[in-house]
Protein backbone atom coordinates (compact mmCIF):
# COMPACT_ATOMS: atom_id res chain seq x y z
CA UNK A 1 0.00 0.00 0.00
CA UNK A 2 1.31 3.09 -0.95
CA UNK A 3 1.06 5.96 1.08
CA UNK A 4 1.77 10.10 0.50
CA UNK A 5 3.13 11.65 3.74
CA UNK A 6 2.94 15.34 4.11
CA UNK A 7 3.77 18.27 6.98
CA UNK A 8 4.36 21.76 7.78
CA UNK A 9 2.95 22.92 4.66
CA UNK A 10 2.21 26.34 6.09
CA UNK A 11 -0.16 28.30 3.82
CA UNK A 12 2.29 27.49 0.77
CA UNK A 13 0.13 26.94 -2.18
CA UNK A 14 2.45 26.50 -5.21
CA UNK A 15 4.53 24.27 -3.01
CA UNK A 16 2.03 21.88 -2.57
CA UNK A 17 0.94 21.95 -6.13
CA UNK A 18 3.96 21.18 -7.31
CA UNK A 19 4.47 18.50 -4.82
CA UNK A 20 1.49 16.78 -5.54
CA UNK A 21 2.02 17.55 -9.55
CA UNK A 22 5.51 15.96 -8.48
CA UNK A 23 3.88 12.78 -7.59
CA UNK A 24 0.78 12.79 -9.82
CA UNK A 25 1.52 9.33 -11.85
CA UNK A 26 2.30 7.32 -8.55
CA UNK A 27 -0.73 5.02 -7.55
CA UNK A 28 -1.31 6.54 -3.74
CA UNK A 29 -3.76 4.79 -1.96
CA UNK A 30 -3.73 6.94 0.81
CA UNK A 31 -2.38 10.53 2.63
CA UNK A 32 -0.78 10.89 6.05
CA UNK A 33 -1.55 15.06 6.79
CA UNK A 34 0.89 15.41 9.93
CA UNK A 35 -0.27 18.99 10.77
CA UNK A 36 0.57 22.61 10.78
CA UNK A 37 -1.30 23.69 7.28
CA UNK A 38 -1.47 27.30 8.21
CA UNK A 39 0.52 30.12 9.41
CA UNK A 40 3.70 31.75 8.07
CA UNK A 41 2.33 31.46 4.65
CA UNK A 42 0.06 33.76 2.99
CA UNK A 43 -2.15 31.03 1.24
CA UNK A 44 -3.61 29.21 4.07
CA UNK A 45 -7.63 29.17 3.32
CA UNK A 46 -5.80 28.29 -0.04
CA UNK A 47 -4.17 24.95 0.81
CA UNK A 48 -6.47 24.01 3.02
CA UNK A 49 -8.98 24.28 -0.06
CA UNK A 50 -6.68 22.19 -2.11
CA UNK A 51 -6.44 19.65 0.50
CA UNK A 52 -9.61 18.76 0.69
CA UNK A 53 -9.46 18.27 -3.15
CA UNK A 54 -6.93 15.45 -3.00
CA UNK A 55 -7.84 12.55 -5.22
CA UNK A 56 -6.92 9.56 -2.56
CA UNK A 57 -8.45 8.95 1.05
CA UNK A 58 -7.07 11.07 4.35
CA UNK A 59 -6.36 8.56 6.52
CA UNK A 60 -5.47 11.09 9.56
CA UNK A 61 -4.99 14.94 9.61
CA UNK A 62 -3.86 16.32 12.45
CA UNK A 63 -3.62 19.44 13.66
CA UNK A 64 -0.09 20.92 14.70
CA UNK A 65 1.00 23.29 17.26
CA UNK A 66 -0.16 26.11 14.68
CA UNK A 67 -3.65 24.49 14.64
CA UNK A 68 -3.96 24.43 17.91
CA UNK A 69 -2.55 27.57 19.12
CA UNK A 70 -4.79 29.59 16.19
CA UNK A 71 -7.60 27.88 17.53
CA UNK A 72 -6.95 28.34 21.16
CA UNK A 73 -5.61 31.63 20.77
CA UNK A 74 -2.87 30.56 22.46
CA UNK A 75 0.25 31.95 21.80
CA UNK A 76 2.91 31.45 24.60
CA UNK A 77 4.73 28.91 23.39
CA UNK A 78 6.05 30.65 20.13
CA UNK A 79 9.76 31.06 20.97
CA UNK A 80 9.51 34.86 19.23
CA UNK A 81 6.89 37.89 19.01
CA UNK A 82 7.20 37.34 15.03
CA UNK A 83 5.91 34.22 15.39
CA UNK A 84 3.43 35.14 17.87
CA UNK A 85 2.16 37.78 15.45
CA UNK A 86 2.30 35.93 12.64
CA UNK A 87 -0.08 33.55 13.84
CA UNK A 88 -2.22 36.11 15.10
CA UNK A 89 -2.56 38.06 11.96
CA UNK A 90 -3.04 34.42 10.27
CA UNK A 91 -5.81 33.85 12.77
CA UNK A 92 -7.37 37.12 11.79
CA UNK A 93 -7.48 36.27 7.70
CA UNK A 94 -9.06 32.51 7.88
CA UNK A 95 -12.28 31.97 6.25
CA UNK A 96 -14.88 30.45 7.67
CA UNK A 97 -14.44 27.47 5.33
CA UNK A 98 -11.20 26.88 6.97
CA UNK A 99 -11.84 27.14 10.52
CA UNK A 100 -14.96 24.40 9.71
CA UNK A 101 -12.61 22.21 8.09
CA UNK A 102 -9.96 23.01 11.18
CA UNK A 103 -12.88 21.45 12.72
CA UNK A 104 -12.70 18.53 11.78
CA UNK A 105 -9.09 17.73 11.64
CA UNK A 106 -7.86 15.29 14.16
CA UNK A 107 -7.71 17.76 16.84
CA UNK A 108 -5.67 15.87 19.70
CA UNK A 109 -2.84 16.21 17.31
CA UNK A 110 -2.23 12.11 17.34
CA UNK A 111 -3.91 9.50 16.01
CA UNK A 112 -3.03 5.74 15.89
CA UNK A 113 -4.40 3.34 12.98
CA UNK A 114 -4.08 0.23 11.22
CA UNK A 115 -3.25 0.98 7.90
CA UNK A 116 -1.90 -2.39 5.30
CA UNK A 117 -2.12 -4.29 8.43
CA UNK A 118 0.94 -2.32 10.09
CA UNK A 119 0.26 -0.78 13.58
CA UNK A 120 0.80 3.46 13.07
CA UNK A 121 1.53 6.06 15.09
CA UNK A 122 0.65 9.44 13.46
CA UNK A 123 1.91 12.37 15.49
CA UNK A 124 2.61 16.03 15.38
CA UNK A 125 5.50 16.47 17.68
CA UNK A 126 6.09 12.77 19.94
CA UNK A 127 4.66 11.30 22.87
CA UNK A 128 6.05 13.57 25.24
CA UNK A 129 5.11 16.83 23.80
CA UNK A 130 2.37 16.28 21.15
CA UNK A 131 1.97 19.39 19.14
CA UNK A 132 5.77 21.12 20.00
CA UNK A 133 8.05 18.29 20.74
CA UNK A 134 10.59 16.29 18.35
CA UNK A 135 11.32 12.93 17.53
CA UNK A 136 15.37 12.73 17.07
CA UNK A 137 17.28 9.21 15.85
CA UNK A 138 19.26 9.40 19.23
CA UNK A 139 16.60 9.05 21.49
CA UNK A 140 15.98 5.71 23.41
CA UNK A 141 11.94 5.47 22.14
CA UNK A 142 11.16 2.91 23.71
CA UNK A 143 7.56 3.92 24.11
CA UNK A 144 7.45 3.72 20.49
CA UNK A 145 8.17 -0.06 20.82
CA UNK A 146 4.06 -1.42 19.88
CA UNK A 147 4.08 0.53 16.23
CA UNK A 148 5.07 -0.92 13.28
CA UNK A 149 5.25 2.73 11.82
CA UNK A 150 5.75 6.14 13.44
CA UNK A 151 5.32 9.29 11.66
CA UNK A 152 6.05 12.52 12.93
CA UNK A 153 6.81 16.31 12.16
CA UNK A 154 6.67 19.48 13.33
CA UNK A 155 11.08 19.72 13.22
CA UNK A 156 10.84 20.39 9.21
CA UNK A 157 13.59 18.13 9.25
CA UNK A 158 13.17 14.85 7.48
CA UNK A 159 14.10 11.46 8.60
CA UNK A 160 14.02 7.85 8.30
CA UNK A 161 15.49 5.32 10.68
CA UNK A 162 14.84 1.67 12.54
CA UNK A 163 14.67 1.17 16.02
CA UNK A 164 15.03 -2.79 17.12
CA UNK A 165 13.75 -3.70 20.66
CA UNK A 166 13.86 -6.81 22.75
CA UNK A 167 10.54 -8.49 22.90
CA UNK A 168 9.33 -12.10 23.76
CA UNK A 169 9.18 -13.24 20.51
CA UNK A 170 11.70 -16.75 20.17
CA UNK A 171 10.14 -16.83 15.97
CA UNK A 172 11.58 -13.16 15.55
CA UNK A 173 14.90 -14.05 17.63
CA UNK A 174 13.24 -11.61 20.29
CA UNK A 175 13.77 -8.85 18.08
CA UNK A 176 11.05 -6.17 17.40
CA UNK A 177 11.24 -2.99 14.60
CA UNK A 178 9.49 1.00 14.54
CA UNK A 179 10.21 2.40 11.78
CA UNK A 180 10.38 6.25 12.01
CA UNK A 181 9.45 8.72 9.51
CA UNK A 182 9.34 12.53 9.23
CA UNK A 183 8.82 13.54 5.37
CA UNK A 184 10.12 17.47 6.02
CA UNK A 185 8.20 20.21 5.01
CA UNK A 186 6.38 20.92 2.30
CA UNK A 187 5.90 24.91 2.58
CA UNK A 188 8.83 25.85 5.09
CA UNK A 189 11.31 23.29 4.90
CA UNK A 190 14.51 23.57 7.12
CA UNK A 191 17.35 21.52 6.01
CA UNK A 192 19.20 23.84 3.48
CA UNK A 193 16.63 22.31 0.58
CA UNK A 194 14.24 25.29 -0.37
CA UNK A 195 11.87 22.35 -2.26
CA UNK A 196 8.97 21.60 -1.28
CA UNK A 197 8.98 18.10 0.29
CA UNK A 198 7.76 14.90 1.52
CA UNK A 199 7.22 10.90 1.72
CA UNK A 200 6.27 8.14 -0.88
CA UNK A 201 6.04 5.25 1.32
CA UNK A 202 5.17 1.29 0.41
CA UNK A 203 3.81 -0.14 3.40
CA UNK A 204 4.34 -3.45 2.44
CA UNK A 205 8.02 -3.62 0.97
CA UNK A 206 8.97 -1.10 3.19
CA UNK A 207 10.31 1.21 0.49
CA UNK A 208 10.72 4.90 0.67
CA UNK A 209 10.98 7.80 -1.35
CA UNK A 210 11.87 11.34 -0.37
CA UNK A 211 10.09 13.75 -2.67
CA UNK A 212 11.07 17.11 -3.42
CA UNK A 213 9.92 18.93 -6.15
CA UNK A 214 11.00 22.69 -7.09
CA UNK A 215 8.45 25.27 -6.92
CA UNK A 216 7.84 29.19 -7.52
CA UNK A 217 9.27 30.45 -4.66
CA UNK A 218 9.37 34.34 -5.80
CA UNK A 219 5.45 34.05 -6.67
CA UNK A 220 5.09 33.02 -2.58
CA UNK A 221 7.17 35.49 -1.48
CA UNK A 222 5.37 38.30 -3.69
CA UNK A 223 2.39 37.18 -1.84
CA UNK A 224 3.62 38.74 1.41
CA UNK A 225 1.91 41.95 1.95
CA UNK A 226 4.88 43.35 4.70
CA UNK A 227 2.31 42.80 7.84
CA UNK A 228 3.98 39.92 9.26
CA UNK A 229 7.58 39.86 9.78
CA UNK A 230 9.92 39.85 6.27
CA UNK A 231 11.95 36.56 8.24
CA UNK A 232 8.98 34.68 7.13
CA UNK A 233 9.59 35.35 3.27
CA UNK A 234 12.98 35.45 3.43
CA UNK A 235 13.94 32.48 4.79
CA UNK A 236 12.04 30.34 1.68
CA UNK A 237 14.88 30.94 -0.46
CA UNK A 238 17.85 29.05 1.73
CA UNK A 239 15.24 26.56 2.78
CA UNK A 240 15.99 27.33 6.76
Amino acid sequence: MNILIMSDIHGNLDALEKLLKQVERQEIQGCVLLGDLIDYGMHSNEVVERVRRLDYPILCNLWGNHEHAIWNEGYERFSTDRGRDCARYTRERLSDSTWQYMENMDSAGRKEFLCGGKRCLAVHGSEEDIYWGSIRPEQELSEYCQYDYVFSGHSHHPHFFEKYYKVEDPKRRNKKKTIFVNPGSVGQPRNLNPMAQAVLLDLETEELRFVKAPYDIKKEQDAFDGQVDPFYRERLECGV
